[in-house]
């Protein structure tokens, strides 16, 4: 066996049951024994080799060509016994520090998402199948972390819960009110403000396949009127906006962007506006995206750090009015996703083959392992440019989600055309 794989696992290792069996076939084992026992199996010294010098890019492309097996266990508790061992110290080792180093000094190179850069990292990932994405999300295909109100809440019960607390924290008092939705995906968050809260949402994409779905899910509802949805960067998105809200778009920004990016959404925020900001984050200083998922899921993706959105905010003259951290949501989240896609990998198979079946395995049981043993949250943020634009305390908050639960009960056609009746009908009571 490869000797420095076999020193860093050595040191790694020290609860479970994790064995490897190498390219001769020889058999090695780590940890106390406890726990369920997973294993691999190395089917060459090259691989071995490889990701012993560098396991945060090779582990998952060795699964994804099929250069180790899971002979014991799944690739979900292989990498779950990891995490558990890694903690936050799974670059303890010299020389996976100098790698890391030196990702870190280019970050700015690698994320240089221009707008012409950023269609092309969007188009990579979010212009697959639809098909794909029906396999394991939501039937409103929200491709964000759900919001679990409940531990037994389903996947479609969580995302409706994500949307509700979101509309929430924006607060649209009235009716008409005109909300910008950054990274709009297939629709499903700008339709849901524009049919509850009768809105007038403007939706960005710079995925084709994303622009196609959702502006055709606004004509089936009958909500093209109130529900408009465009490729465009968010960049050149002219306001002004009431509200302005963003889930899931904020890590294709690059950290080099995210001045542009506040300065941009302050520029067509009105002065009594509000802006909820979803996204991935660390609770750790700032780091480096995983080099796999880098690679081959989310090229220019980053995942900031809460001082690196703050600073960035700050100097753009935004107002921060609430910050709620959600923790392990998106771990249950990737859960579902996971068991979802493996039930109907073959499926996924007929639609591309193998080696992508093992690639979005790996993505997904290895996102699923870093929210829960990692550094890796989900930061909900409220902007606004005065202080005196949304209530002082967080009430307002759970009565208007309260208040959605009822007009969700509602056909869309009726909360269309009578939500802020409904408001205004409740505050009399």
């Amino acid at each position: 066996m490869n000797r420095i794989l076999k020193y860093y696992l050595d040191h790694l290792i020290v609860t479970g049951d994790f064995s490897i069996i190498d390219a001769d076939g020889n058999r090695h084992n780590w940890g106390d024994g406890t726990g369920k026992p997973v294993a691999v199996h190395f089917h060459s010294r090259a691989v071995e080799r490889a990701v012993a010098l560098n396991p945060s890019l090779k582990f998952g492309e060795a699964y994804m060509n099929g250069g180790f097996d899971v002979v014991e266990g799944s690739l979900y508790d292989v990498l779950a016994l990891i995490f558990e061992n890694a903690g936050n110290h799974a670059t303890d080792r010299a020389w996976m520090r100098v790698i890391e180093r030196l990702r870190l000094a280019a970050r700015r190179i690698i994320q240089n998402n221009t707008p012409k850069r950023a269609r092309s990292n969007v188009k990579h990932h979010y212009d697959l199948s639809g098909e794909l994405y029906d396999l394991f999300l939501d039937e409103d295909r929200q491709y964000s972390c759900a919001y679990f109100e409940r531990p037994d809440a389903t996947l479609e019960e969580a995302q409706l819960a994500k949307k509700r607390h979101i509309a929430a924290k924006l607060s649209i008092d009235r009716k008409d009110m005109r909300v910008l939705d950054i990274g709009c995906g297939w629709g499903g968050m700008g339709l849901y403000l524009a049919r509850n809260l009768s809105a007038n949402v403007v939706g960005v994409t710079l995925s084709d396949e994303q622009l196609a779905v959702a502006s055709r899910r606004a004509k089936d509802e009958g909500l093209s009127d109130r529900a408009e949805f465009r490729l465009q960067d968010y960049r050149q998105t002219e306001g002004p906006f009431d509200r302005i809200v963003s889930v899931g778009m904020f890590e294709h920004v690059g950290v080099g962007f995210y001045d542009e990016y506040f300065a941009r959404c302050a520029n067509i925020l009105k002065g009594d506006g509000v802006m909820l900001l979803h996204t991935i984050g660390r609770y750790d200083p700032p780091g480096n995206t995983n080099a796999f998922v880098a690679k081959y899921i989310f090229p220019g993706g980053y995942i900031p750090a809460l001082s690196e959105i703050m600073a960035a905010s700050e100097r753009q003259g935004m107002i921060i009015t609430d910050i709620e951290v959600l923790r392990i949501h998106y771990a249950e989240t990737l859960r579902h996703w996971r068991e979802r896609f493996m039930s109907r990998r073959e499926e996924a198979k007929a639609l591309y083959d193998e080696a992508f079946c093992r690639m979005w395995e790996f993505y997904l049981a290895a996102s699923e392992t870093a929210f829960r043993w990692q550094d890796l949250v989900v930061f909900q943020l409220q902007f606004t440019k005065s202080l005196d634009t949304l209530p002082i305390t967080r009430g307002y908050m759970s009565d208007e989600e309260e208040r959605l639960r009822r007009l969700e009960a509602r056909t869309p056609t009726a909360v269309r055309e009578d939500a802020t009746d409904v408001r205004e009908c409740e505050a009399a009571e």
